[in-house]
């Protein structure tokens, strides 16, 4: 997800620059793009920004463990939004999940809610959520492992799309992205994006 609102952000003209962030460098080149190694548990201050992105992910069978998980999809996106609010960044957009809550009884969903919280709190201008269904075409094509369940919810949810409702189908990693760029510059307050809706927007854009 991260990859696709990088290339997102650097095709867009309105955008001078385009800082990233990583624990190792990162292979793409381009003229407005800094990209920086960084700790995650100990953030440097970061350059001035109007907008943050945070889209941060991985999976507990990747991490090893549920603390591995929490540090990465909770602690890291706040420590980064924390220090871009620091920064001067007023607008911010996050990539949560279909479910998320913070009272959830399943771990990744209260997990992805407690960050939503936590980001409500922190006194962003502009904070939009998007909380898309099962994600395609982000972690097949990086090779990544899918979450427990999540490919026989995917191959379900394909053969019975036109039963199912929007904002359970699956969708597109590249269609949240493109509903996050779209909608953080423009929106004020808090903004929750469906899949329905960023199926809808994305539709629009074709």
């Amino acid at each position: 997800m991260g990859r696709e609102i990088l290339q997102g952000l650097l095709a867009d003209d309105s955008v001078s620059a385009v800082h990233s962030l990583g624990r190792r460098p990162l292979q793409l080149q381009h003229p407005k793009l800094t990209h920086h190694v960084v700790d995650f548990t100990r953030l440097p201050a970061l350059p001035a920004a109007g907008e943050v992105f945070l889209a941060l992910g991985t999976t507990i069978k990747v991490a090893g463990s549920q603390a591995a998980f929490r540090a990465v999809d909770y602690e890291a996106n706040l420590a980064v939004a924390r220090m871009a609010l620091a920064s001067g960044a007023t607008k911010s957009g996050v990539v949560s999940a279909m479910g998320a809550d913070a009272k959830s009884s399943i771990f990744y969903n209260r997990v992805k809610g407690e960050l939503e919280d936590a980001l409500s709190s922190l006194g962003f201008a502009t904070l939009v959520i998007a909380r898309p269904s099962f994600l395609t075409g982000d972690r097949e094509s990086l090779g990544q492992p899918l979450r427990g369940g999540e490919k026989l919810a995917l191959n379900i949810s394909r053969w019975l799309a036109p039963v199912i409702p929007d904002n359970l189908k699956s969708i597109p990693a590249k269609s949240v992205a493109a509903a996050l760029l779209k909608t953080v510059p423009a929106a004020s307050g808090k903004t929750v994006l469906l899949s329905g809706q960023m199926q809808a927007m994305a539709a629009l854009t074709v």
